[in-house]
């Protein structure tokens, strides 16, 4: 694959690189009795993402792997179809932007938004749902087993919590991890790795810290992922657009117990 002109910038020491920011002061009562202390906490910030010069969106994220974020949300909300359409990308953190140039220089943002639920406050422009065919299957006990090694993973949530964190996997190991304050943010930065490193999403596994909601659905159809599972809830829309797309929607995978809203033919008894 072409590499194309990628450069970031402001990323410099390791608490940027992590996506903690220096310790904060806080009071903390405990026991009865306060304390004063320094604890870690996520880092937030809000990144304008400019396309051929016209500001596209901005973003509320934590500042890590934010050129895999911009190239995974651009490709997510159909902006582009492949790396190829990307002429040059600067991604500045100090600056909070990314100027994309696209190797189309005629297109144009559409009016239409769609303000998605996600904690990190993003929009979604293609509301468009991809069916997913695969014969892929998966044992339980391969599905607790990966959300296990994705909490050994989750290096921001153990230091400070605050952040989601998703992977892309296999039956067997995880294949690259996210974490950022939006659940959304964690799957754009999966997608964007993946174009990058030329790495298919197809017929793989997307597991998550967070809430199974619509705009999550729609993410993983476009990675041609047919089984997403979650720690947490799915909503009632996010398991009708599951059930429409060809998706298994796996909730509630904790200690040995998991719950299956659509698509159960995926799981194997054993």
């Amino acid at each position: 694959m072409e590499r194309r002109a990628i450069e970031i910038e402001g990323a410099t020491n390791k608490s940027q690189i992590s996506g903690a920011a220096p310790d904060m002061v806080c009071h903390r009562f405990s026991s009865g009795e306060w304390t004063r202390e320094l604890r870690p906490v996520p880092r937030e910030m809000a990144l304008t993402i400019y396309v051929n010069g016209q500001e596209l969106v901005t973003i509320l994220c934590t500042p890590s792997k934010l050129n895999c974020l911009v190239m995974g949300f651009l490709y997510s909300e159909g902006i582009i179809s492949d790396v190829g359409d990307v002429a040059v990308m600067r991604v500045c953190e100090d600056e909070s932007l990314a100027d994309v140039r696209l190797s189309k220089p005629e297109w144009s943002p559409s009016a239409l938004r769609t303000l998605s639920s996600g904690c990190g406050g993003a929009v979604s422009f293609n509301t468009e749902l991809k069916r997913v065919n695969s014969g892929l299957m998966v044992a339980p006990a391969e599905v607790l087993s990966l959300m296990k090694q994705l909490s050994a993973k989750a290096e921001l949530f153990r230091l400070c919590g605050g952040v989601h964190a998703s992977a892309l996997c296999d039956a067997m190991n995880l294949l690259v991890v996210a974490e950022d304050i939006g659940r959304h943010n964690t799957l754009d930065k999966i997608l964007g790795e993946c174009l990058l490193a030329g790495v298919s999403t197809k017929n793989r596994l997307l597991l998550t810290t967070g809430r199974l909601s619509s705009e999550m659905v729609m993410k993983a159809a476009k990675m041609e992922v047919p089984i997403v599972f979650s720690r947490s809830s799915p909503t009632d829309r996010s398991i009708s657009l599951a059930q429409e797309a060809g998706i298994t929607l796996i909730g509630y995978v904790r200690a040995n117990r998991l719950s299956v809203y659509t698509h159960e033919e995926r799981l194997r008894t054993s």
